[in-house]
């Protein structure tokens, strides 16, 4: 049966392993499968500090069935899993088996993981599962067998009860990715906390607290694995929720309030901006007034033709969300499950009775009037949480993990997740798409000169870029957050302590940046992309056409959705490839010096 809990509460490996020792002639693959699942357990341990990414997982194990070394990808752009497994390793990794929970995949040029495993000596590697993602999938695989060493991946080459339970922690760690690529709607999650006869508040509304505060804490928890929160009008208007994860630090999940007619308080703890952005997403034309209201508290308003929780989905599942968490009521939870979003419940069920005949229900109105039309969860999980039980299993299973693509004449020119109105544009995002590493976030670290000459290393552009917002200013606050920013451990770290305090203390930013923001950015490209070889070359290659961010709401830097955003990064990148190809097209024609 598939834990639905976070994997971290659910699995002992010391035992896990004792047993399978002790049961191998019975099950043959039960060693490997122990470990394939600590390689997805120690891979969840990134889940909810750095989001979006795949989650990855390294064991190394010696021939006499001991750990060696283990490592996870906290972010990409970090030191990658294998690398940390092989290091902690060290001279025992040599004849080991290495077992990683999903097969290696990063943007354009970084092979450390791969040259880690080869060149610490690993004899065989078993990987829980292929690379979703068409462009990765298979390509570590190959390299690896074609370097010699034996590859054996669960589900192909390894086959049996054992190995299927291990495959499905797998396949949990990532689904949020499995779905990126398999849909068009990030992996959801509707959660509701309900008392024994099935009701989510008083017949007055009032509700706090059905659940108990160790099921809250888990809710906070599962809050910090998502990207966002959904709630509809009228949790705002009755809970007037934070929706902060306060899992202590890192991710914290963007704030989505889906309401068509915008009667919404124009004071709420959803207007503070301090800690984490709210977006609002409504009909078009509804309450203009509300609307430049709450773009002056900061808030982002998104209007729809048709406000419908499908639509919505696709609309946040281009912006790059891998997974969302659904706190909404009943009316507007029916609505999600009818449009098919809903992946997967979490009910949290308290020991307590209510009654009351107006009392609301955690869904409304699905128009089922028969039991046999109910909806059945599968892979159904029941964990006792305090005085309370959590019910949790999938409305739908995961997708196929060998989608369709349309070829590049059908549809999809680069990306599945992108739609490319002419062929001769060339779209990027996120790092992990074919031209990821176009990205300010790709893991490729720049050395730029300080105020006085000295060279620092920056981890990624994204880190130079945010850190230079605060350059020149004489306040011991912005030095700090220059530091702070600087030692981020990922990119989208360093963007969130920039963004931040830009928005909380723009006093602190230069008052040149403005002006400089261009001349800045383009360095760093130059720096990065003079860096690389293998960078320049891609760059190169893309000549004869247009380079377009494809970031759906960033209207400078990007394209944004319908191609209304200034697109300066993209500007940045073609101005750099015309500077490269001048360059080699000079070298080329430059006459030869007679010996």
């Amino acid at each position: 049966m598939l834990s639905l809990t976070p994997i971290a509460n659910t699995f002992s490996i010391s035992s896990l392993i004792c047993k399978c020792k002790s049961s191998n002639d019975t099950h043959p693959h039960a060693l490997d499968a122990g470990y394939i699942r600590r390689a997805a357990h120690i891979a969840d341990k990134s889940a909810g500090f750095t989001s979006p990414h795949p989650n990855f997982g390294c064991v190394i194990a010696t021939p006499t069935g001991d750990i060696a070394g283990e490592g996870y990808l906290y972010a990409q752009g970090t030191i990658p899993a294998e690398v940390q497994a092989v290091t902690s390793a060290g001279e025992r990794c040599r004849g080991s088996t290495a077992y990683l929970n999903m097969e290696p995949g990063d943007c354009d040029g970084d092979s450390s993981a791969l040259s880690a495993l080869l060149q610490g000596g690993v004899k065989r590697v078993v990987i829980g599962m292929r690379h979703p993602l068409q462009h990765f999938r298979g390509n570590a695989v190959r390299e690896l067998r074609s370097q010699g060493l034996q590859v054996d991946l669960l589900g192909e080459d390894l086959t049996s009860k054992v190995i299927e339970d291990a495959q499905k922690e797998c396949l949990l760690v990532n689904a949020p990715l499995i779905c990126r690529a398999a849909s068009r709607v990030p992996f959801s999650v509707l959660k509701y906390a309900m008392t024994l006869d099935g009701k989510i508040a008083a017949s007055t509304g009032h509700a706090w607290w059905i659940s108990s505060k160790l099921s809250r804490n888990l809710v906070f928890e599962l809050r910090g694995r998502s990207d966002a929160i959904i709630v509809g009008g009228n949790t705002v208007r009755r809970d007037n929720p934070r929706l902060t994860a306060r899992h202590g630090g890192g991710h914290m999940p963007i704030r989505i309030v889906m309401s068509q007619s915008l009667d919404l308080p124009e004071e709420a703890n959803l207007w503070d901006m301090s800690e984490v952005s709210t977006i609002v997403v409504t009909q078009r034309g509804a309450r203009k007034s509300f609307q430049k209201l709450l773009a002056s508290k900061g808030v982002e308003v998104v209007e729809f033709d048709i406000l419908n929780p499908r639509d919505l989905m696709e609309y946040f599942h281009d912006r790059g969300y891998l997974s969302v968490f659904w706190e909404c009521g009943g009316t507007l939870a029916a609505s999600a499950i009818s449009s098919g979003v809903i992946h997967k419940v979490y009910a949290f069920v308290a020991p307590k009775i209510i009654g009351g005949k107006n009392a609301p229900s955690p869904v409304g109105d699905l128009g089922m009037v028969e039991m046999s039309q109910a909806l059945n969860l599968i892979d159904v999980c029941y964990k006792q949480i305090g005085p309370d039980m959590l019910v949790s299993g999938f409305l739908q299973p995961l997708p196929d993990m060998a989608p369709t693509i349309p070829s590049p004449e059908e549809t999809f020119v680069v990306d599945p997740t992108v739609s490319p109105y002419e062929s001769s544009i060339i779209f990027f995002y996120k790092t992990w798409d074919p031209y990821g590493a176009l990205s300010n976030f790709s893991p490729h670290p720049i050395q730029m000169p300080d105020e006085n000459g000295d060279n620092v290393t920056w981890l990624s552009i994204e880190h130079y870029y945010q850190a230079h917002k605060f350059v020149g200013v004489e306040d011991t606050f912005a030095q700090d957050c220059m530091e702070r920013i600087k030692s981020a451990k990922s990119p989208e770290e360093a963007a969130r302590i920039g963004r931040s305090m830009q928005k909380q203390r723009p006093d602190l930013i230069r008052p040149d940046w403005d002006n400089m923001k261009i001349d800045v950015m383009y360095r760093a490209l130059k720096c990065k992309f003079s860096t690389y070889p293998h960078l320049s070359s891609m760059l190169l290659s893309t000549a004869g056409s247009v380079l377009v961010e494809a970031s759906p709401h960033d209207l400078f830097w990007g394209g944004g959705r319908d191609g209304e955003g200034l697109n300066y990064l993209g500007r940045l990148l073609m101005k750099l490839r015309s500077v490269f190809l001048e360059e080699s097209s000079s070298s080329s024609e430059s006459p030869s010096l007679a010996v």
